[in-house]
């Protein structure tokens, strides 16, 4: 997610032991040290607030993962395939995410690995692996990634890169088992790295796009205080995940879905 480039209370029973003021079981916001956020503390006022007031400390229990990653709007089945195309800034976007099969132990917990590969103008400006897990209620955790970006085909830069457990990193939702308008979350969390959240804006979107209409569709507001100016609207179809990803604050790109393989 080094892009930021993400109902009923949701409820995690052995997993979080530290609630955010909001209420639901499944918020997770702020840092674990109970400092304010980065964009509080400079002094702006957050695109996207999770409510918890700095304090975010998810204690993560492994036994409460384990199964699949078949959440309806993020369903990362091994073999599954999505390819983007779009534009950003002028220039022609390709992304290809591909759930690779391979599985990795972060923080205790057995991850699902997914290469996500982005094209710009026909060149390769990044390759991450991106780690994934969903809890027995059905709420997608991401526990990090290994980001590489390239220029001329030489990778220039791992900057974004986080393990969950590693230097204080902790893992957040990026997609809850039961859409709630108007909640949000933290996907991640490293200070000064990885900062990224979102707010569900709707539950009941209609999309169209080159591979058809979506009805039922959950539309996020992705926003992180590491680049306070970009904002992000994202929208995610059931049964087939993410179908359109555009910048709209900050910067331009729009991209969408073209191709879709489901896993198994």
């Amino acid at each position: 997610m080094s892009r930021s480039r993400a109902v009923a209370t949701v409820a995690v029973p052995s997993i979080l032991l530290t609630l955010a003021a909001c209420g639901g079981a499944a918020d997770t916001a702020g840092p674990a040290t109970g400092s304010p956020p980065a964009s509080s503390a400079a002094g702006a006022s957050p695109v996207v607030d999770p409510g918890d007031g700095g304090n975010y400390s998810p204690a993560i229990d492994p036994a409460a993962f384990g199964g699949p990653v078949d959440n309806p709007y993020l369903p990362l089945l091994p073999g599954a395939r999505w390819v983007y195309e779009g534009s950003s800034d002028g220039q022609d976007e390709r992304i290809e995410v591909v759930v690779t099969g391979d599985r990795r132990t972060v923080a205790g917990v057995e991850t699902y690995v997914v290469r996500d590969t982005v094209y710009l103008a026909g060149e390769l400006i990044e390759d991450t692996y991106d780690w994934y897990a969903q809890d027995d209620e059905g709420n997608v955790w991401y526990f990090g990634e290994a980001v590489e970006d390239y220029e001329n085909g030489v990778v220039v830069s791992r900057a974004g890169s986080w393990e969950a457990g590693v230097d204080g990193a902790l893992p957040g939702i990026v997609m809850p088992a039961a859409p709630e308008l108007g909640r949000a979350y933290r996907q991640e969390f490293l200070a000064g790295q990885a900062e990224d959240l979102f707010e569900i804006i709707a539950t009941d979107d209609t999309i169209s796009g080159p591979t058809g209409d979506y009805t039922d569709v959950v539309s996020t507001r992705d926003w992180t205080p590491l680049d306070p100016d970009v904002i992000e609207e994202k929208h995610y179809a059931p049964n087939i995940g993410k179908v359109q990803e555009e910048k709209v604050a900050g910067a331009e790109a729009l991209v969408a879905l073209v191709e879709f393989t489901p896993g198994s």
